[in-house]
């Protein structure tokens, strides 16, 4: 299978398990459940040597399913959107810790020589993410202990990726910003220097 084809299926498996719970829920035994959890951790098994977190993942993944089968339980599997989002909280939080931050990884596969004031701006945007990730994380925690299905669902399924959008959406639009002010700002500078050169 190519690496394309394991992305995409890794992302639909992400997005569809909070519906694929809520509509099973009451109807289908969580043991049964369980084996969406294993297929989600499957779909990261070929990025286990490229990603420690996946590595973390894929493990969480398999203890909760354990205990949902072990337990015939439905909080386990609930706790799935927890783990993620701890996941990438630590990946983007140890980017931190040893340079470069995850956001300026990302950026250099596309521009490998970034000015510095990329640097600076993509170890914001890391750290940006790493807030997201706490709040989404708590309230991933909070809906699944205490939410009814329907509410862990629609927060997880849905709101969670809209707001996941919004975030992309805003950065993006901050990034041009920064952007053409930096390059109106080296444009003055190079016409100043010139104006300097001339009456030199």
């Amino acid at each position: 299978m190519s690496p394309t084809v394991l992305a995409v299926l890794t992302v639909l498996v992400t997005l569809l398990y909070p519906l694929a719970i809520w509509l099973a829920h009451g109807r289908v035994s969580p043991r049964v459940l369980a084996l969406l959890l294993i297929v989600a951790a499957a779909t990261r098994l070929p990025t286990l040597k490229l990603n420690k977190a996946s590595r973390w993942l894929i493990v969480a993944a398999l203890l909760l399913a354990a205990m949902a089968i072990w337990n015939n339980a439905m909080l386990p599997l609930k706790l799935y959107p927890v783990v993620v989002n701890i996941g990438m909280l630590c990946a983007f939080g140890y980017s931190l810790i040893t340079p470069p931050s995850m956001i300026e990884r990302m950026a250099r596969l596309t521009d490998p020589a970034l000015p510095a004031y990329a640097i600076v701006y993509t170890r914001r945007v890391t750290q940006v993410w790493c807030g997201f990730f706490v709040i989404n994380g708590a309230i991933a925690f909070i809906t699944a202990f205490w939410a009814s299905p329907a509410v862990w669902s629609l927060y997880n399924g849905v709101i969670a990726y809209v707001a996941m959008g919004v975030l992309f959406s805003g950065e993006y639009l901050v990034r041009i910003v920064i952007r053409r002010r930096h390059r109106r700002h080296h444009h003055d500078h190079d016409d100043a220097q010139s104006t300097g050169h001339i009456n030199g």
